[in-house]
């Protein structure tokens, strides 16, 4: 009877997580599909998920509309340093709240912890303006003044994304969970502060930096917003923006959309593809440690 129930347990199990499984691979299915067909099968009346003729040359027209080499470049490249920086960042400040004590430590961890409360529409217009009035960038003065600061810009998009509360919250979490012991044996054989950190702790990090720099990945690559509030022009658009180049007044080209789509997708997928041992272990270990 025990091995009958454990059966259909495990059948259960594998049933809930197909169904799982083909509800997150079924819009990319039908993205698939859509990007295969003809404008004509699409605004058909009686449309079918599977195109009559495989329409691939979709996939080379897409990439033709705009020069798609310039966005993938410069998502690629304001998404990788953020990453990189905001891992550096973020991993420091979390093992500055997690390891050492100082005055108004407390007080300053739930100020960050408040940060993860406010929607960035909040304070999307604030941040505008500081990146507009940067001192002697974009034409500015030394007042911020009479210029563009950093609007249009790379530092412009990497900027505002080079930290964020929920790094630093992660990161402290994993890092207090570690004995005090460590920091005793690191003090003993001559390790200063910032030694104890890049001998010890940024090596035990390896999970959490890895799950942080797959979630900052995806999120600076996704993001749309942002680029589309601080970039003008066609030179500075990332592919989120991009996106809108299949778009007109009169209609939508989803064929190519939808091809269009899947490629910017792919990358991020292929990214969690190649990290998801990394990924899955950082947070196995954060939530153990936790």
């Amino acid at each position: 009877m025990k091995k009958s129930l454990h059966i259909l347990g495990k059948v259960l199990s594998w049933l809930l997580i197909a169904l799982i499984v083909a509800a997150i691979l079924f819009p990319f299915a039908v993205m698939f599909f859509f990007s295969l067909k003809t404008m004509s099968e699409i605004r058909s009346p009686d449309p079918s998920l599977l195109p009559d003729v495989a329409a691939w040359e979709n996939y080379k027209i897409a990439l033709q509309t705009g020069s798609w080499g310039q966005y993938f470049f410069n998502s690629t490249f304001v998404t990788v340093i953020v990453v990189v920086i905001s891992l550096i960042i973020n991993s420091m400040s979390g093992y500055v709240f997690a390891r050492l004590n100082f005055r108004f430590k407390n007080f300053l961890f739930v100020l960050i912890l408040a940060g993860m409360m406010i929607p960035p529409q909040v304070t999307m217009i604030p941040v505008v303006s500081l990146i507009r009035s940067v001192p002697l960038a974009g034409g500015n003065d030394i007042l911020g003044q009479g210029g563009s600061g950093l609007i249009n810009t790379y530092s412009g998009l990497i900027i505002p994304f080079i930290a964020g509360s929920f790094g630093v919250f992660l990161c402290r979490q994993y890092f207090v969970s570690f004995p005090r012991e460590l920091d005793d044996a690191a003090l003993i054989d001559g390790c200063g502060r910032f030694r104890t950190f890049i001998s010890i702790y940024l090596p035990l990090g390896k999970p959490v930096l890895a799950s942080l720099a797959v979630l900052k990945f995806a999120g600076t690559w996704n993001e749309y917003t942002w680029p589309l509030v601080i970039t003008q022009g066609d030179a500075m658009k990332t592919v989120q923006i991009a996106l809108t180049n299949f778009r007109n007044e009169s209609e939508i080209r989803w064929n190519l959309l939808m091809a269009a789509t899947l490629m910017v997708s792919a990358v991020v997928c292929l990214v969690f593809i190649f990290a998801q041992k990394h990924f899955v272990n950082g947070i196995l270990t954060g939530s153990i440690k936790g």
